[in-house]
Parts: structure tokens; C-alpha cells; sequence
């Protein structure tokens, strides 16, 4: 049996030789003239304002240098994977939309795959490490000295880490084929062999559920971590909560939604019978994954209290003078010991959490946070 072969046309990979340029150019259509229109809409708006909402990221660290902070690299590195993703990616599937085919033959299949696969993980694993920076900001003593070592560590980390789960298919092990609607190209899911079966499920559990155990870990931490703060400080600290808890269920859902369901369709079109999943079901899936490049930089940057203030101030929306925008824009950090008695067998001990206030402030946009005092710390 070969072990190239597919498990049919309607499956979330089609069937095809990759080694054929004209059979992957000439394969059938899969959707409906209005299905291909709608497609290119999707995926346009996808693309320009995937490319917009990440460019205006990238302005605002150009112009205003107080954002250039150590966990803010974080926010530019998914701001960079997501632009790069619409650039190089979307814009392919875009024009092949249009024309109803894919465009670019076996070499172009193999290049969008790997980009659209490499820069996605880049932007998931960047959320990671951004969910654990925020729990560890909250559970960890404060260091007023800016280190960037840390974080650029990090960034490097993501593009290795990233690197290392996308070439493996250009070296043989697995491959990239055309999927969904034929107008764009991913891991061939569908194909039936051992070795191809292997790779998918060391990159779901990789690259997909670890990712998500550790961010649902971190978020539930720290919405724990908040709620000994509101036992103290019951009015400010009851409504920050609040925003904490908007905040990680806009996070935790909004990475769901997107990922999640592309997640379970390629592992039913991997593991189930034949033909189980059609072109359509394979499509909805795949632009929900796409329209992250949209959803990160409004839930990162436009919901961040001090992004937002500088995005103001770049557009002139707001009616604060210069100087105290920008001073609003960048403000000095703050830190806030509150005291938390526990018991620990018959001795009572007491506990010092140092929690940055503006990692609250910049985090979860509350403007309750500004009106916090310093507590004296406990020795």
C-alpha cells in the first residue's frame, strides 16, 4: 500500500501527489461558486486588518519608549509572528481563493505550510510564556531593575521551540498538503502511516495541550492570587478582581475558540473513518485559527490600560495635553505588600505578597488600581 495515500477528496487534506505541480493546480473544486466568494472575504478581512491591528502595535513601540519594557518583548514578538502569518501566509490563500485552486504547486504548498504552522506556534507559545510572566509578576518578589535577558531568552525560545516541531515535515518526517477548500496547505492529517500518525500526536501534545494546561494553570493562579488581595482590600481590590476575571475568561476563551476547534477537526480527520470531515467543516475551523492574528493584538495591547493610553495619544483621540498623556502613557512602577495570615500547624505565620501594581494596571485595565496606596511591608 502506498504510503502516501489519503483517505479522500473530502477529507480535511485532499488527494493528491505532491510531486504533480498540475494535479495540485487541477484538482477539483470543493465549494460552491458563493462558498469560494465568501471564503475570500473571510480571509480577506482576515488578512488586512490582521496586518493593521499588528502594524499599529508595532508603531507604538516605535514611538512611545517607555513600552520597550521586558515583558512588553513578549507583546511584540506575537505582534511580529501574527504580521508575518498575514504576509506570508494568508495572502496566499487569499489569491488562491479567488482564483478557486491553489496557486504555487508542491513548492508553494510546502512554503505556506511551514510558515502558516511555524508562526502560529511562534504566537501560541508567546501567549504561554506571557500567561505564566503575569502569574509569576504576582506570586514572585518584585525586581526593580529592567532585565531584558529573560525575555529575549524567551522570544529566541518561541522561534526554536517553533522551529523545531514545523521543519521536521520538509525533512520527511510527515508532509504538508493541500487541505480544507484546496486553496490552502497545512499538515496532511489525513495521511495513513505510523510515522505521520507519531508526529501529529507529539505536535497536539506539544504544541497545542501542554500549551493550553499550562495558560489555564497560570490564569487560574492568578485569579486566585487576586482574590487574597480583595480579602484585604475589599471595595478597590473587589473590582479589580473583577477586571481579572473578564480578563482571563476573554483570554481562555478567546484562545479556545480559535485553536481548539481546528485542533479537534484535524484529529478526527487523522483518526476517524474515511471522508468523516467535508471541505466545509475543514474550512470554518481553519480561518477561526486564522482570525487570531486579529484577536491578539485587541485582547494584548488594545485592552492593556497603558497601550491603550499611548494608542490614543498616537491617534490624538483623547483630549490630555502631551505632557500628560504622556506621562498617563508611562507610569513609574509601583509596588504594593499586602499582608496574608495563614496558619501553618499550631504557629501563625505571616506572608508578604509583593504585587507590582502597574503589572495589574497594564494587564487587566482597571482603573480602580490607580487609587491603591502602598501598604508598609511586614519583616
Amino acid at each position: 500500500m502506498d504510503r502516501r495515500m489519503f483517505s479522500g477528496q473530502a477529507g480535511l487534506n485532499c488527494s493528491f501527489n505532491l510531486s504533480d505541480d498540475q494535479q495540485l493546480t487541477d484538482a477539483p473544486e470543493k465549494l460552491s461558486p458563493m462558498g469560494f466568494v465568501v471564503l475570500s472575504v473571510m480571509l480577506g478581512f482576515i488578512m488586512t486588518f490582521g496586518f493593521l491591528n499588528n502594524f499599529v502595535v508595532l508603531l507604538l513601540f516605535c514611538k512611545f519608549k517607555k513600552l520597550r519594557t521586558p515583558v512588553n518583548m513578549l507583546l511584540l514578538n506575537i505582534s511580529v509572528s501574527d504580521m508575518l502569518v498575514c504576509l506570508f501566509g494568508t495572502t496566499l490563500s487569499f489569491a488562491s481563493s479567488i482564483r478557486r485552486k491553489w496557486l504555487l504547486g508542491r513548492s508553494g504548498c510546502n512554503w505556506y505550510g511551514f510558515v502558516n504552522s511555524c508562526f502560529g506556534i511562534v504566537s501560541l507559545i508567546s501567549l504561554v510564556i506571557l500567561s505564566y510572566d503575569r502569574y509569576s509578576t504576582l506570586t514572585v518578589h518584585n525586581k526593580h531593575a529592567l532585565n531584558y535577558r529573560k525575555p529575549l531568552l524567551a522570544v529566541g525560545g518561541t522561534w526554536f521551540y517553533s522551529l523545531f516541531w514545523t521543519v521536521p515535515p520538509l525533512l520527511g518526517w510527515s508532509s504538508y498538503g493541500i487541505e480544507g477548500a484546496g486553496t490552502s496547505c497545512s499538515v496532511s492529517w489525513t495521511t495513513q502511516t505510523a510515522e505521520s500518525h507519531a508526529y501529529i500526536i507529539c505536535l497536539f501534545t506539544f504544541c497545542l495541550g501542554l500549551p493550553v494546561l499550562v495558560m489555564l494553570y497560570c490564569y487560574f493562579r492568578l485569579l486566585w492570587a487576586v482574590k487574597q488581595v480583595g480579602k484585604i482590600r475589599k471595595t478597590a481590590a473587589r473590582r479589580r478582581e473583577y477586571h481579572i476575571l473578564f480578563m482571563v475568561l476573554t483570554t481562555a476563551a478567546c484562545y479556545l475558540i480559535c485553536w481548539m476547534p481546528y485542533g479537534v477537526v484535524a484529529m478526527m480527520a487523522t483518526f476517524g473513518p474515511s471522508n468523516i470531515i467535508s471541505p466545509v467543516a475543514s474550512v470554518v475551523p481553519s480561518l477561526l485559527a486564522k482570525s487570531s492574528t486579529v484577536i491578539n493584538p485587541l485582547i494584548y495591547i488594545l485592552m492593556n490600560k497603558q497601550f491603550y493610553r499611548c494608542f490614543l495619544i498616537l491617534f490624538h483621540c483623547n483630549h490630555w495635553s502631551a505632557e500628560n498623556s504622556t506621562a498617563n502613557c508611562s507610569m513609574p512602577s509601583k509596588i504594593t505588600a499586602i499582608q496574608l495570615n495563614r496558619k501553618v500547624h499550631s504557629n501563625t505565620v505571616a506572608c508578604t505578597a509583593q504585587i507590582p501594581v502597574n503589572a495589574l494596571n497594564q494587564c487587566y485595565n482597571t482603573p480602580a488600581a490607580k487609587h491603591m496606596t502602598s501598604a508598609e511591608s511586614s519583616t
